[in-house]
């Protein structure tokens, strides 16, 4: 089930239209008081108990915080005070928990299934996307600027997979939470605290899924699977938050289920591996940043890069390699394994137009190798790419129209052409909204049949996108 698709349910009434405002009220100043007290309590009972495991500290501190939400009405009581109704305990208890094992005041935009990005530009200048395209400014997620940077750090220290710091020396923070999110953070070289959060609320979808969200059409989608089948080497281009991941995820699992493959990223964005059902034999990389010190090479103490991760894929006995997105030197190594190898290797890519990842990725490839001309660069990169998927959003929300991202154009790399650039083969093109429709036969039409591709498929008229959707197969 793809993202867009609970969207739609959303208008239609059958499940909730999400946060419009901020979390339930609470008194953020007692939250404070006692989620201080329970972290000290917290951290006496560890110093007796260093061996405690996360699960039974979870479950500690969930029986000091209501201790402390209980003392707080007997002392409310004792001095004749309004006491707190059980739905405003509930809420008080949940967000002193949230502020020591999750999120604290960002804890329930996490929660909402709904939300599919959270920034806030200062403690009090936070706003919320949601998935019908709607953004909304919610109310602050700290009591000042620098509560927000102590909260930052004190997520940095617990919630991803390695301790990390966000300090005035280490200014850029970029990590996974435990729900599978990114969170990114800057301070210092910025005016006020940034964040950006974003979501990946839908991780098992395939093509089909794409084609009731109208990201794509049938024809495509049969196009698609084929040439995952036949082992084409793929690159989906796009604007950030196009769906390139996305459709990612969905390529990928139209892979048999006994295919080896390995995903390398610098943070795990595509998590494959937590799809064990779909993909038993995936072997996840993530890249590692390293400490703050360097060594005497400038390298970071511990890192680890992803062209490091693209070599050692070559030793892990994988038929394929995805990389999640390609951003720099990493570029050339890949290129050199879709060259190299069996075929049927994906990544995505910033770029404005199919036919600009080309010179993208061209780029990529001479960043920090002086031995790769511009010649030897686009020469590679036409002998390795097959296919390249292009991903378009279109925002009309300011003339009161919606947010749409869908499949504009797809074309096949038919080797060097004119002027030493990659030929190409336009085999989907923009039909009448935007929307890519069947255009030109693939040069290798052939090896798309050999895996059962219909070339029917193809033979579909020039009319309206929509009327070449059909069912689901």
């Amino acid at each position: 089930m793809s993202a867009d698709l609970t969207t739609d349910l959303v208008r239609a009434g059958a499940v909730p239209r999400g946060l419009d405002a901020s979390p339930v009220s609470v008194d953020w100043m007692l939250v404070r008081r006692l989620h201080e007290a329970t972290a000290t309590a917290l951290a006496e009972e560890l110093k007796r108990r260093p061996a405690l495991s996360t699960v039974a500290q979870q479950e500690l501190a969930r029986t000091l915080v209501q201790d402390g939400v209980d003392e707080l009405v007997r002392e409310r009581m004792r001095a004749g005070q309004a006491v707190p109704t059980p739905e405003d305990e509930q809420a008080i208890a949940e967000a002193v928990f949230a502020a020591q094992f999750g999120l604290g005041r960002l804890q329930p935009y996490l929660d909402d299934p709904l939300v599919e990005n959270i920034e806030a530009h200062g403690h009090d200048n936070v706003w919320v996307g949601y998935s019908d395209g709607r953004d909304v400014r919610v109310d602050p997620i700290a009591d000042s600027d620098e509560d927000l940077v102590r909260q930052l750090q004190h997520i940095a220290a617990r919630l991803g997979r390695s301790e990390r710091t966000l300090t005035t020396a280490s200014p850029l923070l970029t990590m996974r939470l435990p729900d599978g999110s990114r969170l990114a953070a800057v301070i210092e070289t910025v005016p006020r605290p940034q964040l950006v959060i974003r979501r990946h609320r839908i991780r098992d979808v395939d093509l089909d899924d794409l084609v009731e969200l109208r990201a794509i059409g049938r024809p495509l989608a049969e196009f698609l699977r084929a040439a995952v089948r036949a082992r084409k080497n793929i690159v989906v281009t796009g604007a950030q938050g196009a769906g390139k991941t996305l459709m990612l995820r969905a390529l990928a699992n139209e892979l048999p289920v006994s295919e080896n493959l390995a995903t390398i990223e610098k943070h795990f964005e595509l998590l494959l591996h937590e799809l064990p059902d779909r993909h038993p034999r995936v072997v996840p990389f993530e890249a590692r940043e390293g400490s703050g010190e360097r060594g005497p090479d400038g390298r970071r103490l511990g890192e680890v890069t992803l062209t490091e991760l693209v070599e050692q894929a070559l030793v892990m006995n994988v038929s394929r390699v995805w990389l999640g997105e390609v951003r720099g030197e990493e570029a050339w190594p890949l290129i050199e394994v879709m060259e190299a190898g069996e075929g049927g290797s994906c990544c995505t890519l910033h770029a404005r137009s199919a036919h600009h990842a080309f010179e993208r990725l061209a780029n990529l490839c001479m960043r920090g190798r002086a031995a790769v001309t511009p010649e030897h660069a686009y020469r590679s990169c036409a002998s390795a790419i097959d296919l390249v998927v292009h991903i378009t959003t279109v925002d009309e929300r300011w003339i009161g129209g919606e947010r749409q991202r869908f499949v504009s154009q797809v074309v096949e790399c038919n080797g060097i052409g004119e002027g030493g650039r990659p030929a190409v083969t336009e085999v989907f093109a923009q039909g009448p909204d935007g929307r890519a429709v069947p255009e030109h036969d693939p040069v290798d039409l052939a090896d798309y049949v050999r895996v059962g591709f219909d070339p029917g498929w193809l033979r579909v008229g020039q009319g309206p996108w929509a009327d070449t959707v059909g069912g689901r197969r």
